[in-house]
């Protein structure tokens, strides 16, 4: 079920009240909460207190399930009887979140799920114009808050064609042209360069200095925010508060325990990529050398959903190659069209111009054009995991899911059972075999996804943003698996922002700017 925006929860208050920037932040009050979701065998939170001053920023963190993201979905009343088990109250200022209308903006972990216009203007308008603000007064927020953002488009630019870091640029924009009293986000620069990260991070910092409100932000990455909060609180794998203070000195006295439990301390360094029994990770068939390669991609894509005649090169002239044995990174600032690449070597995006082939020997003696390839061709030889992978979920189970591409290949159920308990195994994902999919948090997802594209044996492996969302030790296991499916004898090509994974796994690197190489 598609979650409601950071947008669409809102209702209009008096219009006394809309041209005020806030003075004093929310009060939020979490009272025995706990929940369950559909599916689940064991709660996501049990019992679970917090307490939040008008005005505090505060970070919570934990490994990857722990319920963070829930606890903010909480906060922002956005758990149902229809999607799970809720028991507790959360309050806002003594109230319900529900009927607080514009006190608070929610940033959702994946930002295409907040958009609700075709153009980034209109998304952007939208929270303030659902808030009954005058015209005249509503496209001077959207111009602030897409320049507070540092947003590169204007406001005529299509939505659709946003990079995931653009598209959390422009969520972030809609949030701060609220200009709620209460601001939630849930890890609002994970797609983003470390560049375009410390622009947003100073971006919300200078909001909340300014407009006194509450800031609640979940990241797994303490180290990149504590600089911009009052309080850390930090959740275990159980969904139990372990700590709850100011950071320093949690991070003085907890900083070995909150290490252990997958936070990502600065103190703790970056963990050695686990190493993966091959026989989980190597293609069905081996190759050798090269396998695909790209040359001259161009690929364009309609700026303007009002102007047909102005197009945008997502890339320009774009060459690479991927190879056996190997993995090949590719990186660059949000929208250099690493994203992009990364389909068009699926066989998921035309290219306007160039071409894509693959060896002799992947094509079986057939075509060596994978955009004729039949699906079943596709499926068998080439795995995507894509930057939303919960879009590809096709099963009702988390191991089904994971069979799912192996049995449509024909795979030997035996073998391939054996293989998928394996790989749930390192990547974390056992105790959830029998949950939905979808109601697993979204690094859970992500590891599913990547989990479903090593199962059946593929030996062009290709991951856009695979370590978005994870601990400590799921980090470990993400690039482990990508890194030891490349010694198996698998092509592996990542788009990544992650300057330690890319440090990690790299064999090859390829820099994209502005749709060109570097």
């Amino acid at each position: 079920m598609r979650e409601p925006s950071r947008l669409r929860c809102v209702r209009s208050p008096r219009p006394e009240s809309l041209r005020q920037m806030p003075t004093e932040g929310v009060e939020v009050g979490v009272t025995g909460l706990s929940w369950r979701p559909l599916r689940r065998l064991v709660p996501v939170l049990s019992d679970l207190n917090l307490h939040v001053e008008p005005g505090q920023r505060v970070l919570i963190t934990g490994p990857s399930g722990s319920g963070k993201s829930t606890l903010l979905r909480a906060i922002a009343g956005l758990l149902t009887p229809a999607l799970g088990e809720l028991t507790g109250t959360t309050l806002l200022d003594g109230i319900p979140p529900t009927d607080c209308p514009g006190a608070f903006s929610l940033v959702l972990q994946d930002p295409a799920s907040s958009r609700v216009a075709e153009t980034v203007g209109r998304d952007v308008a939208f929270g303030p114009e659902n808030l009954g603000m005058p015209r005249d007064e509503i496209w001077p927020r959207v111009h602030d808050a897409l320049a507070a953002a540092h947003f590169p488009y204007p406001t005529t630019h299509a939505t659709s064609h946003l990079s995931g870091g653009e598209a959390q640029r422009l969520s972030l924009a809609g949030a701060l042209a609220m200009r709620s009293r209460l601001l939630l986000l849930d890890e609002p620069t994970s797609m983003l360069d470390p560049l375009n990260a410390e622009m947003v991070r100073s971006a919300v910092r200078d909001h909340v200095t300014a407009t006194g409100s509450t800031l609640i932000i979940v990241d797994h990455h303490v180290d990149e925010w504590v600089d911009y909060v009052d309080r850390l609180v930090v959740l275990n794998s159980g969904g139990d508060l372990i700590a709850d203070g100011r950071p320093e000195e949690i991070l003085r006295t907890h900083a070995t325990t909150l290490a252990a439990e997958g936070v990502w301390v600065p103190s703790a360094g970056v963990p050695t990529p686990l190493e993966i029994p091959s026989e989980l990770v190597e293609p069905a068939t081996q190759h050798g050398g090269e396998l695909m390669t790209a040359t001259d991609i161009v690929v364009q894509l309609r700026s303007s959903l009002t102007d047909r005649r102005t197009k945008t090169d997502a890339l320009r002239g774009v060459s690479a190659a991927i190879n056996t044995g190997e993995c090949l990174t590719l990186t660059g600032s949000s929208g250099a069209g690493k994203s992009t690449l990364l389909a068009v070597l699926a066989a998921l995006q035309q290219p306007t111009s160039g071409e894509v082939r693959t060896s002799a020997d992947l094509a079986a003696g057939g075509r060596t054009d994978p955009f004729r390839w039949r699906s079943r061709e596709l499926v068998e030889r080439i795995a995507w995991v894509s930057q939303r992978p919960e879009l590809g979920f096709v099963r009702s189970t988390v191991i089904d899911e994971v069979m799912a591409s192996g049995r449509s290949c024909h795979r030997q159920e035996a073998d391939l059972r054996n293989r998928c308990l394996g790989l749930l195994e390192v990547l974390g994902l056992s105790r959830l075999a029998d949950s939905s999919p979808y109601q697993l948090s979204g690094g859970e997802q992500r590891r599913l996804s990547i989990a479903s594209s090593l199962a059946h044996g593929a030996v062009a492996l290709l991951f856009d943003e695979p370590t978005v969302g994870q601990d400590r030790a799921t980090w470990a296991a993400v690039t482990g698996a990508m890194q030891s499916a490349a010694h198996a004898g698998a092509a592996v090509a990542v788009a990544s922002h992650d300057v330690d994974a890319v440090e990690a796994i790299a064999d090859r690197r390829l820099r994209l700017d502005a749709g060109v190489v570097a």
